[in-house]
């Protein structure tokens, strides 16, 4: 039974999955209490499921990019779980679980998280056979920023975390003539069910992370605080 953990930001996402499909899930939005939260809410899941930690057998973790205490103390508690049972670690990139949560779509995927200050996480993505692939690296901007690099008449899908006021800056971005389609809302939420099916994805590739190296995904740039 793999355990995904998802801390990024104040999103918190949690679940059990074992090999062939999710088996529990739990998302919700902290007030940045993820140290008092985390853990009960993973003991809670596995007593549900009528499971121990030692039923374990893999752990996933969100590496970011996110804010540095949500993501320590996700990345600390697999870390600890994986060393202590002696279990597989694997490190997702946060964008990629956003991106894994959309169907196919003509033209390319843009995934985003909120850095603070109207500041974002943005990485693009392309769609290669059957799966999203990230198209460089992400990278911290505005949402003017954004919008303005999208070129007009190129069919672009947005997801992520976008705040309501960020939405009529899209309405009037696709008034000025770019080919912007908003992710349903609750394909947009970040889930870690789908942090889950691409953890399993590297271990049957065998794939796995060393858990004293793993290190998270920070984003640094000059002016821009982190959140």
């Amino acid at each position: 039974m793999l355990l995904a953990l998802d801390t990024a930001t104040r999103l918190i996402s949690i679940a059990l999955h074992d090999g062939g499909h999710v088996v529990a899930e739990a998302t919700w939005e902290t007030a940045n209490h993820h140290t008092v939260e985390l853990a009960p809410a993973v003991e809670a899941m596995l007593s549900r499921a009528g499971l121990r930690p030692e039923s374990l057998t893999a752990v996933a973790v969100a590496l970011g990019p996110g804010s540095f205490t949500g993501l320590r103390i996700g990345l600390g508690l697999a870390k600890g779980l994986a060393t202590a049972l002696d279990i597989p670690l694997v490190g997702i990139p946060t964008l990629e679980v956003l991106a894994a949560a959309q169907p196919e779509f003509p033209g390319d995927l843009i995934a985003v998280l909120s850095a603070g200050r109207g500041r974002l996480c943005v990485q693009r993505f392309h769609w290669e056979t059957n799966a999203w692939a990230a198209a460089g690296e992400a990278s911290i901007m505005s949402w003017d920023a954004l919008l303005e690099g999208i070129p007009e008449g190129a069919p672009t899908l947005l997801s992520g975390e976008i705040a309501p006021e960020a939405v009529q800056k899209i309405v009037e971005a696709g008034a000025s003539g770019k080919t912007i389609t908003l992710a349903p809302t609750a394909s947009r939420l970040r889930r870690a069910g789908y942090l889950a099916d691409l953890a399993q994805a590297r271990l049957r590739a065998g794939a796995a992370d060393d858990p004293y190296t793993l290190v998270p995904i920070y984003l640094h740039q000059p002016g821009v605080p982190h959140p």
